[in-house]
């Protein structure tokens, strides 16, 4: 059995695991703690923009690639699809993505 820790600059990071099987496992992780702090300050303080130009939110990757997973669309799909987006700022599951709590 092996495994190896990826980091990448963002903070994220990939787990590549071989089992005594021969089996590949992937995962990722991501402390998200920072990001949704940011975003609980962010709601508090008022700091959403303007009527014209909301701040919606602001998601941890692995999130986004909870989302991705669950739906069985592609990050791809995901960034090319604006409802996709909506629908992962709307949904409760992920709402400490939020700073705006308007709908979106």
């Amino acid at each position: 059995m092996q495994t190896t820790k990826i980091d990448r600059a963002n903070g994220v990071s990939t787990i590549v695991h071989l089992d005594g099987d021969g089996n590949l496992v992937t995962g990722t992780v991501q402390d998200c703690t920072p990001i949704i702090e940011q975003n609980k300050i962010l709601r508090r303080e008022g700091m959403v923009g303007t009527s014209e130009m909301r701040h919606a939110g602001r998601a941890p990757m692995v999130l986004v690639e909870k989302f991705c997973n669950e739906r069985g669309i592609t990050f791809q799909e995901f960034s090319n699809g604006e409802h996709h987006k909506i629908a992962f700022l709307n949904s409760p599951e992920f709402a400490a993505c939020r700073i705006w709590e308007g709908k979106v």
